[in-house]
C-alpha cells in the first residue's frame, strides 16, 4: 500500500507563492513517475507537472515558467513550487505516483488564490 499525503496548500493573494509537498509512505525508489494534477470546480482534472525517476520533467503550458517540480529521495517527497500565482490556479491539487501496475493518488489539497 502506497500512501501519498499532500501538504502546503492554503490561501494566497495573486502574485504570491506556495510550495506543495507530497510525502510518500515508501521510498521514492519504489515509485516510478510522480507528479501533480489539479481540479477546479466544474472542471476536469488536469496535469500540472510530472517528474520521472530520472528527474526528467514535463509541465502543462500554464505551469511553464511559474511552477517547478522536484523530487527528493532522501525525504520521500515530491514538491511543487508555485510562483506568480493567479486566481485561475485555484483548485484542489492532487499528488500521484505510479507503482506498476497501479496509480496511487493523494487525498488532495486546496489552493486558493484570491485578493
Amino acid at each position: 500500500q502506497v500512501l501519498l499525503v499532500e501538504s502546503g496548500g492554503g490561501l494566497v493573494q495573486p502574485g504570491e507563492s506556495l510550495r506543495l509537498s507530497c510525502t510518500a509512505s515508501v521510498p521514492l525508489n519504489k515509485i516510478g513517475a510522480m507528479g501533480w494534477y489539479r481540479q477546479a470546480p466544474g472542471s476536469q482534472r488536469e496535469l500540472v507537472a510530472r517528474i520521472t525517476t530520472g528527474t526528467n520533467t514535463h509541465y502543462a503550458d500554464f505551469a511553464k515558467g511559474r511552477f517547478t517540480i522536484s523530487r527528493d529521495n532522501t525525504k520521500n517527497t515530491v514538491d511543487l513550487q508555485m510562483n506568480s500565482l493567479k486566481p485561475e490556479d485555484t483548485a484542489v491539487y492532487y499528488c500521484y505516483g505510479i507503482v506498476l501496475p497501479n496509480l496511487h493518488w493523494g487525498q488532495g489539497i486546496q489552493v486558493t488564490v484570491s485578493s
